[in-house]
């Protein structure tokens, strides 16, 4: 079940990359963050009273309730810099080096949880995502903006915090139903966003939202909830090791979409690097 929960996780994580950039085009990537944690919140409470596990708060462990608030501050961080590049690059450059998180969370669960089964496969497999995500790495060509590399800093920071989120989620996730634990989390980003939003003096930009670019935020918020519902599902009953391949196999989703919605073409080195990433991901999802 929870291998099924990591694909689908995949594919909602994949489609929201792409209804994200079209809620971008115009509004600020920290009102859009801050707008569509908003809908996600409401997603995972829903999903929460749904399945019955609100009256199972008071039982969550002080440790359990540390490590799921510092999950939230760093997928906060993650969400924040990641749509802040997707707003100056392009689909397909920002997303490889997002994805880039998954070498760094295999070796923090390889060290950390003592996850060393098929070793020689999980570590072959990270060599071959981090060739095939050097492979991609292309500057976005006759865009002044993007000229000084700042979508391409804001997508490494974005790959750190995403790698820091899923170990502390591990940790946070003990005991806790994996609804509830989203939800909570979820929490924290959106106290995390708002702060940032009128820390800025952007909060008067929201009333200004596009009403078109506001329908795909709050599409890429339900996909984003699906694709943590599942997510956190497969992390807190399989292997973190696995699911978090898995999940980054994202990248054909929303590569095959950008193609087809935004027009953005792979050189033949990038889409060597995609098949490369793609057989990493394997190597270490079906061991």
């Amino acid at each position: 079940m929870w291998l099924i929960m990591a694909i689908l996780s995949a594919f909602f994580a994949g489609i929201t990359s792409i209804l994200a950039k079209c809620g971008i085009k115009k509004t600020d990537s920290d009102v859009a963050t801050a707008m569509r944690t908003i809908v996600v919140l409401l997603f995972a409470w829903v999903m929460v009273f749904i399945v019955g596990s609100a009256e199972t708060i008071s039982a969550i462990s002080a440790k359990s309730l540390l490590f799921l608030i510092l999950s939230g501050l760093a997928t906060g961080a993650s969400w924040i810099c990641y749509f802040k590049a997707l707003s100056l690059g392009d689909v397909n450059k920002v997303v490889p080096i997002d994805k880039s998180s998954t070498v760094l969370s295999v070796l923090l669960a390889i060290l950390l949880f003592r996850e060393t089964a098929h070793l020689a496969a999980k570590l072959t497999g990270t060599a071959l995502l981090a060739v095939g995500i050097y492979l991609m790495i292309e500057r976005k060509q006759n865009t002044a903006k993007n000229a000084n590399g700042r979508w391409m800093l804001y997508a490494i920071l974005s790959a750190v915090f995403a790698s820091l989120t899923s170990i502390l989620a591990k940790v946070g996730i003990a005991g806790v139903e994996s609804n509830l634990a989203t939800a909570i989390r979820t929490l924290v980003i959106l106290i995390m966003a708002w702060l940032i939003v009128f820390g800025k003096g952007k909060q008067k930009q929201v009333r200004d939202i596009d009403r078109k670019e506001l329908v795909f935020i709050s599409l890429s918020g339900l996909a984003t909830g699906a694709s943590w519902l599942c997510y956190y599902y497969a992390i807190q009953n399989g292997i973190v090791s696995v699911v978090v391949p898995i999940d980054k196999l994202s990248i054909v989703i929303t590569v095959a979409f950008s193609r087809f919605v935004f027009r953005e073409k792979l050189s033949k080195k990038a889409f060597l690097g995609l098949l490369l990433m793609v057989a990493g991901t394997l190597a270490m999802a079906l061991l």
